[in-house]
């Protein structure tokens, strides 16, 4: 199967629902219009389909491997990266300044969806490299950010993030490994982290660690983390490399998905001492790593719409060439393809249109970032900013779960040829599932959005989104179409069923936490499913403007067929899961613990 990169649907998204032309008005972006867009997705999907894409299985068959010490990655995948860092796409969103071509963050998003797509796998290398870029435009120190950032936007060197312990999952508080301080003003740094990605590898000469650690006399707690640039190799004065630094690579796991991407083991210290130095202040290191987690939340989201995407692609392929059994409504004399059934066509209506419906969302959400940061007036910087931090475990967690439901459908598409590993159905599947597990679980996404998103403000944010809904709905209901008449009432329905839980959350959280977040994920699912509602609603009125206009008739068909089916299909789950969250708490905690 080729991958064929859905640059049609990203300009259509980048244009209409981002409102790419609004930010061009931004001065950090003018010269970032739908003409530039085009040229730079077009360049994108030809590197992604003819030379990422191409190495995926090899990825899932020859996986990387670790011997004594080193791990050496897949064959391609060196070369591979080689063409992504020459081609200027690690510097894609990254300040001008360092090397990078900064471009706006939806632009980026679609770029990213694409490497995602061809490879998830050989993806992670950049995606956590981008993140250490970010935390130290944030947090660094000058020297820092002139030291460490133009040789990992070249692709020289590369980032990674260190938070996990073996005794400390998502609870940072238990974060062990220590920072001892130095006279020359350096740390060093003793202890474990696990499941760091790209942890260790053969793409670049350098690896720059960002490692969570707790310096000597520290208080307790995540009030007493740091946060340290611990590189591979030692820096010297004048950029070159020096001595390998006392981190090393003691294994790498082995995993059901992402198998190409070596999930490292990395020992600190036991040679006398990695040597580090401090990020920003000490004891502010989690709020200096929260910059880097929410760059890759956001980054792992589109992952899921990536592999979804990827699953559908090669479903509709198979179905197209499958042959079984007569159509029901007899329209064939014989057997014809699997994708004249109309359980086929509803898994692939399933499958493309939350697709679609979650890239729209995380292409609106890119463009919010961009104007959070970039806007000249603070009122709108400061609207866009709460905007973008809604949807942040929105698009992390919606969009990978909805990538498992659309990689086992796509494993489903093809029946018993979908369990046999030689299709590749069932990598899809398997890479998806880390998806909602890694940079914050779907539940810590959940807790999030009820505790700092809805919560904290007593709803305030999520009420005025909503306020933006109904102005859309009222635009469809106004509408001429049937199409667009009847979305109204299903993206009303939805609103109002929000609404129902926004209350029930800013109301009952203090008093009562444990029927409120029982509901969490649900929550999160119904908020999810309605904002990438909105965004097809919104979709579905720009295609029917286009076709009066006689503007690539089919193409705007097919948008206005996928928007109608997630407002029938899709946006409809939604009451559903009002009721659960708002009467199912007592449910979740009614059995006695020694039942289980």
């Amino acid at each position: 199967m080729t991958y064929r990169a859905p640059v049609k649907d990203f300009m259509f998204g980048l244009k209409e629902l981002a409102g790419l032309d609004q930010l061009t008005q931004i001065p950090a972006f003018e010269e970032a219009g739908l003409e530039t867009a085009a040229a730079v997705l077009e360049e994108c999907a030809r590197l992604n389909e003819n030379v990422v894409a191409p190495l995926n299985w090899d990825g899932d068959q020859k996986p990387s491997f670790w011997k004594a010490g080193q791990v050496i990655t897949t064959p391609g995948f060196k070369d591979a990266f080689k063409q992504f860092v020459d081609g200027g796409w690690q510097g894609l969103q990254h300040p001008p300044e360092f090397g990078g071509q900064g471009l706006p963050k939806a632009i980026g998003a679609a770029c990213i969806e694409m490497l995602n797509s061809a490879n998830l796998s050989f993806a992670l290398c950049p995606l956590l490299t981008d993140g250490a870029i970010e935390a130290l435009l944030t947090a660094g120190s000058d020297e820092q950010k002139a030291t460490y950032i133009p040789p990992m936007i070249e692709g020289r060197w590369t980032g990674t993030m260190n938070l996990t312990e073996p005794q400390a999952g998502s609870d940072l508080a238990a974060v062990r490994t220590r920072a001892e301080p130095q006279a020359d003003g350096t740390y060093k740094i003793f202890g474990t982290k696990i499941f760091i990605t790209y942890g260790e590898h053969d793409m670049a000469e350098n690896i720059v660690h960002l490692v969570l650690a707790r310096v000597v006399g520290a208080p307790e707690g995540v009030k007493g983390i740091s946060l340290f640039i611990v590189p591979k190799f030692m820096v010297n004065a004048d950029g070159s490399l020096g001595e390998r630094n006392d981190v090393h690579c003691v294994s790498i796991e082995h995993k059901l998905g992402i198998k190409a991407s070596p999930t490292a083991v990395l020992q600190y210290g036991d040679h006398g001492g990695a040597v580090g130095t401090l990020i920003g202040q000490e004891n502010r290191g989690l709020e200096y790593m929260f910059i880097m987690m929410n760059a890759a939340r956001f980054a792992v989201g589109i992952q899921g719409i990536a592999v979804a995407d990827r699953a559908y692609q090669k479903a509709v392929q198979y179905a197209r060439d499958r042959v079984q059994s007569r159509p029901v409504d007899g329209s064939l004399p014989t057997a014809g393809a699997i994708i004249h059934h109309p359980d086929v066509r509803r898994m692939l209506m399933t499958m493309r249109s939350l697709s679609e419906g979650c890239r729209a969302l995380a292409l609106v959400a890119g463009a919010a970032y961009d104007a959070a940061h970039h806007h000249p007036d603070a009122d709108t910087r400061r609207v866009n900013q709460a905007f973008y931090e809604f949807m942040v475990p929105l698009v992390k967690g919606y969009s990978t779960e909805m990538s498992l439901e659309v990689t086992s459908l796509g494993v489903q598409v093809h029946g018993g040829m979908g369990f046999i590993e030689e299709t590749g159905a069932a990598q899809y599947y398997r890479d998806a599932k880390i998806l909602t597990i890694y940079e914050g679980t779907t539940a810590i996404q959940a807790n999030d959005l009820i505790g700092r998103k809805t919560a904290r403000d007593g709803g305030q944010t999520a009420k005025a989104i909503a306020g933006q809904i109904e102005v859309t709905e009222a635009a469809l209901a106004a509408h001429s179409s049937v199409a667009a008449q009847t979305y109204a009432r299903r993206l009303k329905a939805a609103r109002l069923a929000f609404i129902e839980v926004v209350d029930f959350v800013a109301g009952r959280t203090k008093a009562h936490p444990n029927e409120v977040f029982a509901g969490s994920v649900n929550y999160l699912m119904l908020a999810g499913n309605l904002m990438a509602g909105w965004q097809m609603g919104r979709a579905l009125l720009a295609a029917e403007d286009a076709i009066n206009e006689g503007d690539d008739v089919p193409f705007m068909t097919a948008k206005i067929a996928t928007a109608r089916f997630y407002g029938d299909h899709i946006l409809t789950r939604v009451p559903g899961l009002r009721d659960s969250v708002i009467d199912g708490g007592e449910s979740v905690c009614a059995l006695a613990l020694e039942a289980f």
